[in-house]
């Protein structure tokens, strides 16, 4: 295999759009080796070029990148893991700034006696051995990357804001909370984090399409009073909240109302995503000037006879554009065939007129 430069990860099921936008950036990259599904070694590509150029405009798909410095021959034995802190955490210090606080990812894409911790744990005091750095794993500014396969390590230090997330290989996890309602909520929380959106105190929310209630439930976490709009039940636990109000309607009913005004909109429906949008845009009268959006984009697994995913994204795209500016679109972990999107209010605002609103049979 040819030397990489940086290993590459997304969704496997849109790995091909990763690899359109890093050849929009970077023509030059060529594939070196698939490591997992959905990892690729990348080789003739700079990475602090690349690294800058997403950092300032962050891709939709591709997850997660980061450097390789050093390629390591490794047996697959317990006996990797004293070999990758000797050479790796003792070979590599001289590439770590001793004032900023560090973190060490491992990812392990084969099966081996060890885990991940074991190799963060003996790598990390290797480096502390010799450098003051500070480890701080929640929130480090520069990150020591280590990728394993059957047959070698890959490693490489990098700022974490040039990893495009700065959670091992773009997987955001986050731990099962009591009363958790759905597995949605992890996405809504990816969403929160990565876009950094601080949900205004005391904040009025709309959660279109909200049954069973997941997202509800996160948003009178974060202090919102919510309207939840959904023709089925939610959770038994959110008729208990007074904060919480259901109504049993479809989102297209509901807007014709029409609706009360919010500081949040929500929409994670399982619809077309240029109808999606379509009923976004005909919210957006009703978001608060400061208010801001997150919905989803549901997007087939591959191109089909209903258009490319990027078709379908472009068509989404120009229906919000005159009424919501697009702050932000990622493929977040918690993501499977979707996408989602940080949304605005544009200014200045271009009232819809109802006859322009729900005219496309995207259904």
């Amino acid at each position: 295999m040819p030397s990489p430069s940086l290993i590459l990860t997304a969704n496997p099921h849109f790995i091909d759009l990763a690899w359109a936008e890093l050849a929009r950036v970077q023509p030059a990259a060529q594939p070196a080796a698939v490591l997992a599904d959905g990892v690729w070694a990348v080789t003739a590509v700079n990475f602090f070029t690349l690294a800058e150029q997403w950092r300032q405009q962050p891709p939709i798909f591709a997850r997660h990148i980061c450097p390789v410095h050093l390629a390591l021959p490794i047996a697959g034995l317990a006996a990797d893991v004293p070999l990758l802190a000797e050479v790796v955490g003792t070979g590599m210090v001289a590439w770590l700034d001793g004032e900023l606080p560090f973190s060490v990812q491992t990812r392990l894409l084969a099966d081996v006696p060890y885990k991940p911790f074991d190799v963060n744990t003996a790598v990390a005091q290797a480096i502390q051995q010799q450098l003051s750095a500070p480890l701080n794993v929640r929130q480090p500014v520069q990150i020591l990357s280590i990728v394993v396969t059957a047959e070698a390590a890959y490693a490489g230090i990098s700022l974490a804001a040039h990893n495009v997330s700065d959670w091992a290989g773009g997987m955001h996890r986050f731990a099962r909370q009591p009363g958790q309602i759905s597995r949605a909520e992890f996405k809504l929380l990816e969403a929160l984090a990565v876009f950094q959106i601080d949900l205004p105190a005391g904040g009025v929310a709309l959660d279109l399409g909200a049954a069973p209630g997941g997202w509800t439930r996160i948003l009178r976490q974060k202090g919102q009073f919510v309207t939840a709009v959904d023709p089925a039940a939610l959770h038994s636990s959110l008729y208990q909240d007074k904060n919480v109000r259901h109504l049993r309607l479809t989102a297209e009913i509901y807007w014709q109302q029409p609706p009360d005004r919010f500081d949040v909109i929500l929409n994670d429906m399982r619809l077309d995503a240029r109808y999606s949008a379509e009923l976004m845009a005909a919210y957006a009268p009703y978001l608060h000037r400061h208010g801001c959006a997150l919905m989803t984009l549901k997007l087939p697994e591959s191109d089909g006879p209903r258009g490319s995913r990027q078709s379908i994204i472009e068509q989404a795209s120009a229906i919000l554009n005159p009424v919501f500016a697009i702050a932000g679109a990622r493929q977040l972990f918690h993501n499977r065939s979707e996408i989602t999107l940080h949304l605005k209010k544009s200014f200045p605002f271009t009232l819809p007129r109802f006859s322009d609103i729900l005219m496309e049979d995207w259904r």
